[in-house]
């Protein structure tokens, strides 16, 4: 989970990111946001093999510091001069969790049985896809989410989980 082809998730279609510009800084924020350690590489070229469906970045000009992928300079979300044969990849030391699961700070999970499911979620009514009332799927029902003890740390979540930043 913490070497391969980088995907991303926006407007709920994962897609790939290009290697115009793709470097270590990019990789950096990447193996951070998933927990992963330290970058050890930044492969081009399809490395990892050609994705398919959208190209969702182009031009990444993260400066390592960032939080997440969202924050760094890009062209505008689906915006690109790429094909899959320049799909980016990363390498991270993968040495910052000893079990890895699927449900870590930055998304919101549940709980079936002992095993950690990420919640699938969704905003509606608002101006974009990152705007909006906080929805969740639960049992094939959407439902919303009471706002008791909800928080700015709450909001952040749902907006990594979406790719909105």
């Amino acid at each position: 989970r913490c070497a391969g082809r980088l995907e991303v998730l926006w407007k709920q279609e994962w897609g790939t990111v290009c290697d115009d510009n793709w470097d270590l800084s990019d990789a950096m924020v990447v193996c951070r946001q998933l927990d992963c350690g330290e970058a050890l590489s930044a492969p081009g070229s399809a490395h990892f093999s050609e994705g398919t469906g959208r190209i969702w970045l182009d031009d990444m000009n993260c400066t390592s510091t960032e939080a997440d992928l969202s924050a760094c300079r890009t062209r505008p979300w689906g915006e690109h001069n790429c094909n899959h044969g320049e799909d980016a990849g990363v390498v991270c030391s993968g040495n910052s969790r000893l079990h890895p699961s699927p449900c870590d700070p930055r998304r919101l999970c549940c709980v079936e049985g002992e095993i950690k499911k990420p919640i699938k979620l969704q905003l509606v009514n608002g101006a974009s896809h990152c705007a909006g009332r906080v929805e969740v799927l639960y049992g094939q029902q959407w439902g919303t989410v009471c706002d008791d003890n909800w928080d700015i740390t709450d909001a952040e979540v749902v907006c990594r989980q979406l790719g909105c930043g």
